[in-house]
């Protein structure tokens, strides 16, 4: 018998492989698509019924060839890209590259996770290439090809060269400035609270909020109102009119899908969506596990189905009992529901082996990858787990004609929570254990009609809050419910905004910079159509629909691109133009005695020199006008360090900084400092923001890298009051308001102090 070549999209499932298959095959790696439509034309003849001209990516030609050399000798020919519609893509392109140089047979063979038993189980029962899936990628490309390049060159005349518009980028890009639309409008609403602290016949003492007045819900507007509730509780005897007690039980979480993954790392971890499908990629392409050789470690993480493998079930329900207890394990496997456009010949995302627990495979992963892994394999194993329970109890108080309430509860069986508890984003936008909605708090054992006494009153006062900024777990989830986009798309798309400087990460929350809303604002009014949630969603259904043979990818396109061709040539001749518009200042050009004016940039606003291209003098407008010494705003003092020239602020991609006025010619900079002196023993500089590679924001010295000192917690500018440190440090943690502290004797600044 002949050789068999099999043929795979990433290098790193090559050795994975070579184990499960043996020395029968030959496996090469395809490095992604070997062929795409051309990046310097638009490559879709749109009078053709939108033909596409596809071309050998470049650098891709030595593959092909090496994959047209291994065909010659190969009886058999294995296509085995990714099981999603770009792997079939990939499959369709590389099949008709090979198949002029080879008698063998060609065909398709998908696994949804790299261990021997599913490999050999689909070389066992290839099938024929998915036609209507390459139909429905190749209608998703010709798409995102003529929203891209049809309408990035009208905002590259009318605006910059270099911007991007895109159908799935813009709509996110739309969603994120409409938000922050949201919280510029938003008008806060007083109101206020009023808490009991209370002590009954035993401990501990508990607090109760005030519920309802005269039986109507308790709205308290304002101080007056509080003042007078007050003054209604003044001499209170409050009775415990009534208790109940409830058994409520938790069920635990479905398996993760891509979305739920990203919105978890981020949350949990910290992740980005994009750094946590890279890690994902690693763990299903496979391992280095020393004697066990490469191991995949998860299945296919770009799914949106919550299916689980009958082999997968029968797995983890052995294991349960055996690790945890007969009395964690249900009586019958837990089963979910996917949406109803999940891909369901997908699995869930779960460990491809149950008995591989986090902790016994650790020194084999990255510290990351580790703690990925530790949360897909615990969010596997939890789902298949009994449901947590809880006693809840309610206490009414009664005073008058005011009714005061408690809740508590206490776990009193855990369940799948032994294993893993699912966070939530709060109404603020931030990761919090999702432990039920009773608090966790446990009431004392009392008596109903028990008098209590009040301790304190504790009046507080309240605005009502705008919505959060969208974080890059809750863009996801966003998207994911409006239907915009697939699962394989979410990292791309917040990338692609962030990357084209539309938005920022403030505080690990998403906001839309000046820059962002102008192309928002310009994309929403000269393509109305297609710069919708509606649009995008109905999009995602066609090309569903083209996958399941339902729909010509043609008749797709030609519904798409006749309004769409109307807008492109009014938004030609109607959009603003913003290249030809420029701001006239009071300012002269300090090399050429010019006017200096304002016009539009790639980041921006900027002012330029009038006498250009002879002068080709430019700022950052980082704020304007005058200070109260008279100096402009971009003035700073102190000279060069490098060359003596004065210096300037400026304005970056990651906000303002110092920099020498004699740029290009000297390209020093330094972060502007927060006015703390360096702790370190006898260095003159003082302490800044600044930014790591990754874009996480650090503070360092200024006189880096003579010094060396870094904090990842925020320096206050006020002395220790204990042992005199120059500085306190802003401490954060998970669930709970920032603290301030002293980093060296541990002072703990209180709320009455702040």
């Amino acid at each position: 018998m002949g050789k068999s070549l099999l043929i795979v999209e990433s290098p790193t499932k090559v050795n994975t492989l070579k184990k499960i298959v043996g020395k029968d095959f030959i496996i090469k790696a395809s490095v992604g698509h070997l062929k795409d439509l051309p990046k310097k034309k638009l490559g879709v003849d749109v009078d053709n019924d939108f033909a596409p001209e596809y071309i050998t990516i470049r650098g891709k030609g030595k593959i092909l060839q090496e994959l047209k050399t291994a065909a010659k000798k190969c009886d058999m020919i294995y296509l085995a890209p990714d099981p999603d519609r770009e792997g079939e893509a990939i499959a369709h392109h590389i099949g008709n590259e090979v198949a002029r140089f080879t008698k063998g047979k060609i065909v398709r063979v998908t696994f949804n996770e790299i261990t021997k038993k599913a490999v050999l189980e689909a070389i066992k029962n290839p099938t024929e290439l998915n036609n209507n899936r390459v139909n429905a990628q190749q209608a998703r490309r010709i798409l995102d090809r003529l929203v891209g390049y049809k309408i990035s060159p009208i905002l590259w005349k009318k605006v910059h060269r270099g911007l991007s518009a895109g159908r799935v980028q813009s709509v996110a890009l739309r969603i994120v400035c409409e938000r922050e639309r949201e919280i510029l409008a938003f008008e806060p609403r007083e109101y206020w609270s009023i808490t009991l602290e209370l002590e009954g016949s035993e401990k501990p003492q508990f607090q109760a909020k005030l519920f309802k007045i005269d039986g109507d819900k308790a709205e308290v507007a304002n101080k007056a109102e509080a003042d007078e509730i007050l003054k209604g509780l003044e001499g209170a005897k409050p009775l415990l009119e009534d208790i109940v007690k409830k058994e409520r039980k938790r069920n635990p979480s479905a398996p993760f899908i891509t979305s739920t993954l990203q919105q978890e790392a981020s949350r949990k971890l910290n992740f980005s969506p994009k750094k946590t499908m890279m890690l994902a990629q690693r763990l299903y392409e496979g391992i280095a596990m020393g004697r066990k050789g490469t191991v995949g470690l998860i299945t296919y993480m770009r799914t949106d189905s919550v299916k689980l493998s009958d082999q997968a079930l029968e797995e983890v329900r052995a294991f349960i009992p055996e690790r945890y207890g007969k009395e964690f394990l249900p009586g019958t496997p837990n089963l979910y529901k996917s949406k109803k456009s999940a891909q369901e010949a997908h699995e869930a995302i779960r460990p491809t082996d149950v008995l591989l627990e986090p902790s016994t495979i650790k020194e084999s992963l990255e510290k990351d990858m580790f703690r990925l892994y530790q949360l897909i394999w615990s969010r596997f194993v939890s789902c298949q787990m009994v449901p947590a329970v809880l006693d809840t109890t309610q206490f009414d108080i009664k005073t008058g004609k005011f009714l005061f309430r408690s809740n508590g509860s206490i776990l009193k069986f855990a369940g799948f929570m032994k294993v893993y508890v699912e966070s939530q984003d709060d109404e603020k936008g931030d990761a919090v254990q999702s432990s039920g909605k009773a608090d966790d708090r446990l009431l004392p054992a009392l008596k109903k009609g028990e008098e209590l006494k009040v301790q304190e009153v504790l009046p507080e006062q309240h605005f009502t809050q705008p919505p959060a900024r969208f974080s890059e777990a809750m863009l996801v989830k966003e998207l994911e419910d409006k239907g915009v986009g697939r699962p394989s798309t979410y990292a791309a798309t917040i990338s692609v905004i962030k990357d084209r400087d539309y938005i920022q990460n403030v505080d690990r929350r998403l906001q839309p910079v000046e820059l962002g809303f102008m192309i928002n604002d310009l994309l929403v009014e000269n393509f109305p159509d297609i710069m919708t949630t509606e649009f995008t969603s109905k999009m995602e259904e066609q090309l569903d629909d083209i996958e399941a043979g339902k729909l010509e990818w043609v008749d797709a396109l030609k519904s798409f691109y006749t309004p769409f061709k109307a807008d492109l040539e009014k938004a030609e001749e109607k959009m603003k133009d913003f290249k030809a518009q420029v701001e006239e200042t009071d300012e002269v050009c300090e090399k050429c005695d010019q006017p200096m004016i304002i016009k539009w940039g790639r980041f921006g606003k900027f002012m330029a020199c009038t006498g250009y291209p002879e002068c080709k003098n430019t700022k950052d407008l980082g704020g304007k006008g005058d200070s109260e010494d008279g100096a402009k705003d971009d003035e700073v003092e102190g000279n060069c360090d490098k060359c003596d020239s004065p210096l300037i602020m400026k304005r970056g991609r990651f906000g303002k900084f110092i920099a020498c006025s004699n740029y290009p010619e000297c390209k020093f900079t330094k972060p502007i400092g927060l006015g703390i002196s360096c702790p370190e023993e006898a260095c003159e500089g003082e302490i800044a923001a600044r930014r790591s590679k990754k874009g996480r924001t650090f503070y360092g010295c200024t006189k880096y890298p003579d010094c060396k000192f870094t904090s990842w917690d925020k320096p206050v500018a006020e002395a220790c009051p204990e042992c005199k440190n120059p500085f306190l440090i802003e401490k954060w943690k998970k669930n709970e308001d920032p603290s301030t502290l002293c980093p060296s004797c541990g002072y703990k600044k209180t709320d009455a102090a702040a």
